[in-house]
């Protein structure tokens, strides 16, 4: 499992700049409002073989009021869940109230913290540098997110102690992780499929915890489900918040070949299951939609024909995924689910023909030509497949910056009607002619 580090602080302080200078690329939302990074923001980290999970964390404000009060919830429960905690202070207005209260949460987590005193190119920096040592934490270190200076000397200190990334030995085995909100009944699916009580079931939200693997057979062969299990301590009351399971989801999410979507049919689609289906599709992981609590619902079949229709409308990014609808709790349709996982998982590792591909996209071009912009038309020259899971195309043209968004998803349509990719996401990159292979 990869190690995990969160980013705390107080508002403004610089925490999403300095997220995106450890990642690599522009993930959280940036602006000048306080608190403006609502939600926990993940993102993975290389570094000299070392690999761990970045969590960015809306600022602490001790401000009473709902808003600040949930963000300060997010903040502990990452904190909670992190092995290093990166303090983020700012050097240009130093220290105040916030930096305290945010320093007191920390110290009771016992975990290893290293103060980032940002924005140190600030010419206000001097004037406050050493004002952030009464904080009596450890470890110090001057950094500007926003020039990257101090990076590689945090990334240094961050993964000390982290053990070198190893990859996983291979492993044939069909591994599939059940996501969802809280209460969704992803233990009791996960009961029902392997057949016995493996994980804890309890009414109240947020009752199950780390991830956990169960091997079980299916007609013979061995398959593996990855599913949370393990009691909420009383008196944590935080960790009922539906975005808690978000980071349980993406350490499940990480090792998974296909994830299972859990949507409950008495309560409907939210937000936040549209939030846990992104993880999956940005980790390029197989998906079925599974629609849980079936059996208590009127008119079944009426309820699954606008049910569907509604699912269709609010995941349109995913409308190749299949939906299941069943009951964990009877088992009721619990026999369509497995073989509906061995087809997208199957999907997720196919190989198409390079002629048969490049025929394909040839003449859905030949069909339809791309409109030209300023004089210049896009031309595709030619197409094969690099890698699978998921199935990526490397598609060569004259200009890559010819290619517009809604011609890029009319070629993935085409793929998709001439080749069984139900369930999978397919990754599609267009290369200049001389641009080596990714």
């Amino acid at each position: 499992m990869k190690p995990v580090v969160a980013l705390v602080g107080k508002p403004n302080v610089g925490k999403s700049t300095l997220f995106n200078a450890l990642v690599g690329k522009r993930v959280s939302i940036i602006e000048d409002t306080p608190g403006v990074t609502r939600d926990r923001i993940y993102g993975d980290v290389n570094y000299k073989n070392k690999k761990f999970m970045l969590i960015d964390t809306g600022g602490i404000d001790i401000t009473a009021n709902e808003v600040n009060d949930n963000i300060k919830m997010q903040a502990e429960i990452a904190i909670k869940e992190a092995d290093v905690i990166i303090f983020v202070v700012d050097a240009k207005i130093g220290l105040d109230t916030n930096d305290y209260a945010t320093r007191d949460i920390i110290l009771k987590s016992n975990k290893k913290v290293i103060v980032a005193i940002n924005k140190v190119d600030s010419k206000d920096s001097k004037e406050h540098l050493y004002d952030f040592y009464e904080l009596g934490l450890d470890n110090y270190l001057s950094i500007s997110g926003e020039q990257k200076t101090g990076i590689s000397e945090l990334l240094d200190k961050i993964t000390e102690d982290f053990p070198d990334y190893e990859e996983e030995k291979p492993d044939d085995r069909i591994k599939f992780s059940v996501i969802g909100r809280p209460n969704v009944g992803k233990s009791s699916l996960v009961n029902a499929i392997v057949g016995y009580e493996r994980v804890v079931v309890s009414d109240v939200a947020g009752t199950t915890r780390d991830a956990i693997d169960t091997v079980f057979k299916y007609e013979g062969n061995e398959y593996v489900v990855i599913d949370t299990a393990g009691m909420r301590k009383k008196g944590k009351i935080y960790e009922s918040i539906e975005k808690y399971s978000l980071l349980r989801a993406l350490k499940a999410i990480d090792r998974s070949d296909v994830c299972l979507l859990l949507i409950d049919a008495k309560t409907g689609i939210i937000e936040h299951d549209k939030h846990i289906a992104s993880y999956a599709i940005e980790a390029g992981k197989a998906i079925v939609i599974v629609v849980n609590k079936w059996d208590t619902v009127e008119e079944k079949q009426e309820y699954i024909k606008t049910f569907t229709k509604e699912l269709r409308n609010n995941f349109q990014f995913m409308t190749y995924a299949p939906i299941v609808f069943l009951s964990a709790l009877t088992k009721k349709r619990i026999h369509t689910l497995m073989p509906e996982i061995l087809k997208v998982a199957e999907n997720h590792k196919k190989v198409i023909d390079n002629d048969l591909i490049d025929d394909c996209i040839k003449e859905a071009y030949a069909l339809n030509l791309p409109p030209s912009y300023k004089g210049k038309r896009l031309k595709i020259y030619a197409t094969e497949q690099v890698s699978t899971c998921p199935p990526t195309f490397n598609i060569k043209v004259n200009s890559k910056g010819l290619v517009h968004f809604s011609y890029e998803r009319y070629l993935e349509n085409k793929i998709r009607e001439n080749f069984d990719l139900e369930g999978t996401p397919i990754v599609i990159r267009f290369k200049n002619k001389g641009e080596e292979k990714i």
